[in-house]
């Protein structure tokens, strides 16, 4: 009798593998790669197009065998120990130590190791089994999901078990570790889930960083700021800079001036557009979509204050999914390059101390900024542009004359400033700055 409930409880045991085998192959086919089987003519493969445009509920045919079929082998155990050992505790001792090993080799990690490495295989292989066997249940695995889910703390009825971002996310790093996927776009799929907890502060160009023209001033001074900066839309500042009136776009100054030559003394007030303005704790997901609906490619932020804390495209947002845009002609730059005259090119990112550095003076530092980029837009007053160069003092009394060279990226940020020895001269802005 023992022998009878032990062969009963291996071929359960077989079962139960089989069905974990089928339900770990299943969750592997996408509808894509089952199509895909159908079009290279794969036997078995419109059996297998069935079960992945329904993949819920074959999975669930397949969970719900796999769990009678192991429910029933720990009964048959737990009574074959009963019979062989006197003891009532030891023989459940014995049946549950029996079952644990059992179930967590032979149905946890064996068949789902089979299909995970041959998802086609075994998802075709089950798809022969589970279609006959899914009619012939009708309406009992959705029934006991639907009852499972009632007793779920949650959002309610849900049509069966879905995977939470976290599952997602670790097989997209297996796909991208199998070489199914590259790993960029291994990296931009998890920038997509991280947009949708990114704010629009996170990504916009701060007010510092802005280039902006202020609304008396006229088309053709608009026009000369747009080319020498490189941006083609420009925020329209009222009485101050936190006033932001509207947007001038490079492409309406030319349309304006080319019909009209006398058009370039008009303020530039008559050529702007209007802003739309964002709360800077607004998703930067919902906004992409906004922007999108809208078709609008740029948005003055506002911070809890009221004031312009800057501005956001869509370029800023889709960079980060897709990273850095940048273009052929950037480069990997050094900080420091000596020229002729004890003149230097440097990186705008260069910090002032390693500035001073450069020119025999020790602990160089301003408690107002750190770059010398920053350097050059506290003596101008204004973010630089191309060309803009002013005076600063140094602590010993001389001076060096700093200049923005070309600006690069989707941003046109200066990138280098070219430094020259100027001694004996003051300070302040030059001839040659466009505000």
């Amino acid at each position: 009798m023992s022998f009878q409930l032990i062969a009963g409880a291996v071929a359960l045991i077989v079962v139960a593998w089989l069905a974990a085998c089928a339900e770990a192959g299943i969750a592997r086919v996408s509808s894509f790669r089952a199509e895909e089987s159908v079009r290279s003519g794969r036997r078995g493969s419109a059996k297998l197009a069935q079960v992945a445009a329904d993949p819920t509920r074959y999975l669930n045919v397949a969970l719900l065998v796999r769990v009678t079929c192991e429910m029933a082998a720990a009964a048959l155990v737990t009574y074959a120990c009963l019979q062989a050992v006197d003891t009532t505790w030891e023989a459940l001792a014995i049946a549950i130590g029996v079952m644990v090993l059992v179930s967590y080799v032979a149905v946890g990690v064996s068949p789902r190791t089979i299909g995970r490495q041959h998802p086609l295989n075994t998802a075709t292989a089950a798809a022969y089994v589970l279609l006959p066997l899914a009619r012939v249940m009708g309406p009992v695995p959705p029934l006991l999901i639907l009852i499972g889910n009632a007793l779920t703390p949650g959002k309610g009825f849900r049509r069966g078990p879905f995977a939470s971002e976290a599952e997602l996310r670790a097989m997209v790093d297996l796909a991208e570790k199998e070489s199914l996927i590259e790993d960029e776009e291994r990296r931009m799929v998890h920038s997509v889930f991280e947009l949708g907890d990114t704010l629009v502060r996170e990504v916009m160009v701060p007010r510092t960083d802005l280039v902006s023209i202020e609304r008396f001033k006229t088309v053709r001074q608009a026009l000369t700021l747009a080319l020498r900066s490189g941006f083609s839309r420009i925020p329209v500042t009222g009485e101050s800079e936190d006033d932001v009136v509207g947007i001038v776009y490079l492409k309406d100054l030319v349309r304006k001036t080319h019909i009209n030559r006398d058009a370039e003394n008009d303020l530039v007030s008559t050529a702007m557009r209007p802003a739309a303005f964002v709360p800077d704790t607004k998703n930067a997901g919902d906004l992409l979509r906004e922007m999108q609906q809208e078709r609008n490619h740029v948005a003055v932020v506002i911070d809890e204050y009221g004031g312009t804390a800057g501005i956001v495209t869509i370029e800023d947002i889709l960079e980060e999914i897709v990273g850095e845009i940048t273009d052929e002609y950037d480069r990997e730059l050094p900080p420091v390059e000596e020229l002729e005259g004890g003149c230097h090119r440097v990186t705008a990112r260069l910090d002032i101390g390693d500035l001073g550095d450069l020119y025999g003076l020790e602990a160089y530092d301003d408690e107002d900024v750190e770059t010398v980029g920053g350097l050059l837009a506290k003596a101008l007053g204004r973010v630089p542009i191309a060309g803009a160069s002013a005076v600063v003092d140094l602590p010993d009394g001389r001076a060096l004359k700093l200049t923005a060279e070309a600006a690069a990226g989707r941003r046109n940020k200066i990138v280098t400033v070219l430094v020259e020895p100027v001694p004996g001269a003051g300070a302040g802005p030059e001839e040659g700055d466009v505000a």
